[in-house]
């Protein structure tokens, strides 16, 4: 079963501020080799959701640099995924993050940028991490920056996308089906452990 949970803003800001100016050796660097731009808000967006889509080919997913999904990498395929394109949309209908484009002024700190040249081709993909009155600060890897002010690009159109959650599976556990046909109630909780200490030992006589 399916259930959403909130897409964690803080996170995602924080792991784009740490990894902005630097590299996590976790992931392949792919600046030289196409850009790193996308890679590297895919991250951002992983710290906030903690959650990734493994359908081949259509999923957003990075097991190492032979096994990752295009929508890891790729400025069009991260947009396809995450707003659920035709071709996505059974993909982004499962387990992940989500989001859906907004105009400028409803994106928020954490939401993600994509520019576009004159010719239509969008090329780079930033990340929101600050804001400065109506500026808005953003980080990006290929061409480094660090909360560097959106108005400072060169770009014919910009698109904006808000991440609006992340769907995560739970276990079905069939609670319904037996307590509909009489056979158990819904299993109490475990008990965690006490942490209290244990009363001190009487001294001995």
């Amino acid at each position: 079963m399916l259930v959403t949970k909130p897409y964690d803003r803080e996170r995602a800001v924080r792991y784009a501020l740490r990894w902005a100016l630097d590299r996590n050796p976790l992931f392949v660097d792919f600046t030289g080799f196409g850009g790193n731009c996308t890679s590297f808000v895919s991250q951002a967006v992983l710290a906030g959701s903690c959650t990734m889509n493994y359908t081949p080919d259509f999923g957003w997913y990075y097991i190492n640099v032979n096994e990752r999904a295009p929508a890891w990498s790729s400025v069009e395929s991260f947009y396809d995924f995450m707003t659920g394109a035709p071709i996505f949309i059974e993909a982004n209908g499962g387990v992940g993050p989500y989001a859906v484009e907004v105009p400028r002024e409803s994106a928020l700190v954490g939401d993600v940028v994509q520019y576009a040249n004159r010719e239509d081709d969008w090329y780079h993909t930033v990340m929101i991490t600050g804001m400065e009155g109506e500026e808005l600060l953003v980080s990006a890897h290929s061409d480094d920056a660090r909360n560097r002010p959106i108005s400072s690009y060169n770009f014919a159109k910009a698109r904006f996308l808000h991440i609006v959650g992340v769907r995560v599976e739970i276990q079905d556990d069939n609670c319904f089906e037996m307590l509909f046909n009489g056979g158990a109630l819904p299993p109490p909780p475990v008990a965690e452990p006490s942490a209290e200490e244990p009363p001190p030992e009487e001294p001995m006589a």
